[in-house]
């Protein structure tokens, strides 16, 4: 008798992750605000430093990232020691998930979380548990009643990936201190950069041995070509994590670029301001149009409209406008679209579009 090989559990029950769009069937010049980009890309600086890496590529990367975690910590105040990097945020994710859950563990997300939390549970054969968010809100209440003896991780993004809200510092310390000792708190940090202020859990981390922090260089440094992403916490978290992430994980052009991007603070100074302007200067334009969105703490907007046809039908007009916006029925969020902030002209053309679309249904 023949034996097939089969995947583990829960790989299968895996929906494949779909990014957001990057083209429009018969249109060359579209207008991508699908993926949550930089409109300005990266820093010059960066750009430089990856061109003058290529000059090494026979070379083997660092292995232990040195150069990428002193530049990082120079940048954020943190132990160099304490901090792992990986190929993107969802590296993290996923390393943390392989380390932490396993079958009979339980991993918690929110319901209208970022997708990999599910995905990289499941693959790790862990159960996710979706908990019911408040009115788009992280609910501090809803996530401590769905733990469980079995809960290991709870995954939180702050600012959320795709709602643009966010949870205070106060109620992120009362969770971490009445989760069991099992269980650890990790703090999606994707967006953190775009809140004046917020230090992404740093706090909550020095104070404590149950919160992790994960960061990316994909937004505001405008590197998601690259995939470069860090986390911080504990020492002995960090030191399971490096002990199964791969040794070469990250390019030496990657390494270059993300030590240029994140030394480069006029740079991103300038980028956070512009998305500051337009992202208030977009959501009072769209709201004026009747489609209204929370507050976003983030380079998006989460454009709510009556109905999921309506939502459809914005969709399909904005494509053939040039324009590429993300829906998220995936999210559970089908009256929404994901709109992400460009630049003056990206920002003015979306708007213009909807009050087009919004004429046209009256």
């Amino acid at each position: 008798m023949t034996q097939i090989l089969r995947p583990q559990p829960g790989i299968l029950d895996i929906e494949l992750y779909k990014g957001g769009a990057s083209h429009i069937a018969g249109q060359s010049n579209a207008l991508k605000l699908s993926s949550n980009e930089n409109p300005f890309g990266p820093s010059p600086a960066a750009v430089e430093a990856f061109r003058r890496a290529s000059h090494d590529l026979h070379r083997y990367p660092s292995s232990d990232h040195a150069a990428l975690r002193e530049a990082i910590a120079e940048t954020h105040g943190l132990d160099p020691a304490r901090l792992i990097c990986a190929a993107g945020s969802g590296d993290v994710i996923n390393l943390m998930c392989q380390a932490y859950a396993g079958p009979g563990d339980e991993v918690i997300h929110t319901e209208h979380g970022f997708a990999l939390y599910r995905i990289y549970a499941l693959a790790a054969g862990a159960t996710p548990v979706s908990v019911p968010e408040h009115e788009r809100m992280t609910d501090i209440e809803a996530i401590l009643a769905a733990v469980t003896g079995k809960t290991r991780l709870v995954f939180i993004a702050n600012p959320n990936n795709p709602t643009g809200t966010m949870v205070g510092t106060d109620a992120l310390a009362s969770l971490a201190d009445r989760l069991p000792e099992q269980c650890m708190l990790v703090l999606d940090g994707a967006y953190a950069e775009y809140v004046d202020g917020y230090d992404a859990g740093l706090a909550l981390i020095e104070a404590r041995q149950n919160v992790m922090m994960i960061r990316t260089f994909s937004k505001l440094y405008g590197l998601g070509g690259l995939r470069i992403g860090w986390s911080y916490g504990p020492q002995e978290v960090i030191d399971v994590l490096n002990r199964i992430r791969g040794p070469f994980n990250l390019s030496s052009a990657a390494l270059a670029a993300a030590e240029a991007a994140v030394r480069d603070r006029d740079y991103a100074g300038k980028c956070l301001a512009s998305n500051t302007q337009w992202r208030h200067w977009l959501a009072e334009a769209l709201a004026a149009l009747g489609v209204p969105s929370d507050t976003s703490m983030a380079n998006f907007i989460l454009a709510r409209f009556t109905d999921e046809a309506e939502a459809e039908a914005c969709n399909a007009f904005l494509k053939s406008e040039g324009i590429i916006v993300r829906q998220m029925g995936g999210y559970n969020l089908p009256h929404c679209l994901r709109i992400t902030v460009g630049d003056e002209a990206a920002c003015r053309r979306v708007a213009h579009a909807v009050g087009l679309f919004k004429g046209q249904a009256k």
